[in-house]
């Protein structure tokens, strides 16, 4: 089973290799990594995606709370309501003859070509991880030059907290 954990840090050296290392200190691989700042530069949130291979996610959670710097950490995969979304960027081969039928495919996905050239395209695309593997899987064919993703970002949804506002 795949877990996204989000944790509110202090933006400040260090808490990544920290935040990193025990993860990897307890076995786990992690999937994805995505960092950023939020609410000007006093802090960040750092969303990890692990797969629990019998390790217990639930003492990794425990640890991460434990680290100095670290204000908050959840393990979306037990919250009910939570929006995760990744964003990637494809540059596929386009010719004129496949160029209008790519564009079709990212249409339905309501993925963007933000670059055209004359022997590629650029497409932005985001969504849930379903979603990212499907428009992989329908761009493949085309020919896949070079591709970056991200990552899930998540949020719980409803009313939590306001952890990260600056005074």
């Amino acid at each position: 089973m795949n877990h996204t954990i989000s944790a509110l840090v202090e933006n400040k050296f260090g808490v990544l290799a920290r935040v990193a290392g025990m993860f990897s200190g307890r076995g786990f691989n992690i999937e994805t990594l995505n960092v950023g700042p939020i609410c000007g530069k006093k802090y960040s949130r750092i969303t990890v995606t692990v797969k629990d291979g019998g390790n217990s996610v639930d003492q990794c959670v425990k640890q991460l709370n434990k680290l100095v710097n670290v204000i908050d950490v959840k393990d979306f995969s037990k919250l009910d309501a939570f929006v995760a979304r990744e964003l990637i960027l494809v540059k596929v081969k386009a010719t004129r003859a496949t160029r209008s039928e790519i564009v079709q495919v990212a249409d339905l996905f309501r993925a963007k070509v933000i670059d055209v050239d004359n022997s590629s395209l650029i497409i932005e695309c985001t969504g849930n991880p379903n979603k990212m593997k499907a428009f992989v899987g329908m761009i493949t064919p085309f020919g896949i030059i070079d591709m970056a993703r991200t990552g899930n970002v998540a949020l719980e949804r409803g009313s939590a907290s306001d952890n990260g506002e600056e005074d």
